[in-house]
């Protein structure tokens, strides 16, 4: 009798080509390689360089997503000629491989990890590659994902990657989440208990009552932050909720190979008494909403928290660290997060740019205005139209919020869409480190309904105030 196996492992031991003892590396091979603007040039300069061909062009997407503009949907939107010509080189570099581009052009445009499970590129037990770290997304639907950053060229040319074998965490986020609590709110919490680089190293299975109750666009939510604790890949077993959710979709198999392939996909999930390498568990019910205070998404507290002060933390690396984060975020040790006013709201990502976020905002944001400048960006043009046809672009303009074009926009600031130098943001992006959104920029990281109660009130907020009002629902 085998072994019981992690869900991991099984990804792993399915798609193994061969093994070098020497390195200790496997040679896997790669279902799905996922191209954006922002680095796949590199990979393409490689692939003409060293005289190579794509492999398997059918298995390969690209997607603008970093420098597509939020102004607009065509090339003359791009008033920067760099962005431009990294927009045209993808296209141009696809078109010549016989690549599968949804261009700006192309309704189904958007980010790249929003667009990927949408369109049923990505499926339970596949791999999963692209340059983008937070290609971690994909785990929610079973797929084994990760960013390779500069190896692109290697995957277009063999469709295979060479890798080290990978240690697994389990977090079980046990019980019931409170009223106004998110799945962002949930892998904050995580993430703080994991810290900054915590999970090195590993890939990260979310289970618990918690996760199994969750939407599978939630379940995308923590999967995408999983990077931000230092793990190689998120993973959440597939079960109904995968299931109803891909089928139908454009790339997802069709009749008797649907029906074989959720046969092979219940096989998936970890085995009972699989041993993970590590193992965490937290209470859903502890978890109130949360904000970051710093420049890692480990540096988060519950709302109603103060700015930790340095003076308290014993460890000395620790300590420079907290004051440097303190001092760039123009923050003082003991200020009530409430208190801490803001310049902008940003809602979008390939974290929060879904049309369940964008639901959750609308709600808190109907019939209330902002009262700093807001930016809503959609994950993509179909999620766009969805929330166009429900209204929720009414609610957005109607508050003050500006409707934009899907793409990365402000979560990264490649577009251009950025905040200036001591402006304080409070956005549902995944990053706040150091000038990420624009030089000098200072981000909070929150939940969708929590940036649309900073844009009502101007400040932090906690949303449940709001919702004791009755404007969320």
């Amino acid at each position: 009798m085998s072994e019981p196996r992690t869900m991991f492992q099984k990804i792993w031991d399915a798609h193994r080509v061969l093994d070098d003892p020497a390195s200790g590396e496997t040679l896997l091979y790669v279902d799905r390689l996922l191209l954006t603007d922002s680095s796949s040039f590199h990979a393409f300069d490689i692939l003409e360089n060293e005289g190579w061909t794509v492999r398997r062009p059918a298995q390969v997407f690209g997607v603008p997503d970093h420098f597509s503009p939020s102004g607009g949907r065509t090339l003359d939107a791009v008033d920067d000629a760099d962005r431009r010509a990294r927009i045209e080189d993808l296209k141009r570099n696809c078109a010549h491989w016989g690549i599968t581009q949804f261009g700006m052009d192309d309704r189904r445009m958007g980010i790249t990890h929003v667009v990927g499970p949408e369109q049923g590129i990505t499926l339970p037990g596949t791999i999963v590659l692209c340059g983008d770290s937070h290609t971690s997304t994909h785990g929610a639907l079973g797929a084994l994902a990760f960013g390779i950053g500069g190896q692109s060229a290697h995957v277009l040319a063999t469709q295979c990657l060479w890798q080290k074998p990978l240690k697994t965490l389990r977090v079980s986020v046990n019980g019931t989440r409170a009223a106004g609590v998110t799945a962002k709110d949930v892998i904050l919490a995580v993430i703080r208990e994991v810290g900054a680089g915590g999970a090195f190293g590993h890939v990260v299975e979310y289970a618990g009552e918690a996760v199994e109750a969750m939407s599978v666009e939630e379940r995308l939510t923590i999967c995408n932050m999983t990077i931000e604790c230092g793990g190689r890949g998120g993973l959440v077993a597939p079960d109904e909720k995968t299931f109803a959710y891909l089928e139908g979709r454009p790339y997802a198999p069709k009749g008797a190979l649907w029906d074989e392939a959720v046969a092979a996909w219940r096989q998936l999930p970890s085995d009972p008494g699989a041993r993970f390498d590590r193992e965490i568990a937290l209470d859903a019910a502890a978890i109130a909403p949360m904000v970051t205070w710093g420049n890692t998404a480990a540096d988060g507290l519950p709302i109603d928290g103060h700015v930790p002060d340095p003076a308290g933390e014993p460890d000395p690396d620790r300590r420079a660290a907290m004051q440097r984060a303190l001092d760039y975020m123009g923050l003082a040790p003991g200020t009530a997060l409430r208190d801490v006013t803001v310049d902008h709201v940003f809602i979008g990502s390939c974290t929060n740019g879904r049309i369940e976020d964008l639901r959750a905002a609308a709600a808190v944001l109907k019939g209330r205005k902002a009262k700093v400048p807001a930016l809503v960006v959609p994950g993509s043009g179909l999620v766009r139209a969805q929330a166009e046809k429900e209204g929720l672009d009414r609610i957005f303009i109607e508050a003050g919020f500006r409707w934009g074009h899907a793409g990365c926009s402000m979560c990264v600031g490649m577009n251009g869409d950025t905040i200036g130098a001591g402006k304080r943001c409070a956005s549902t992006s995944n990053r706040n480190f150091v000038g990420r959104q624009g030089p000098g920029a200072r981000t909070h990281l929150v939940s969708p309904p929590m940036a649309a109660a900073a844009a009502v009130t101007g400040r932090l907020t906690d949303v449940r105030d709001l919702m004791s009002e009755g404007g969320a629902a």
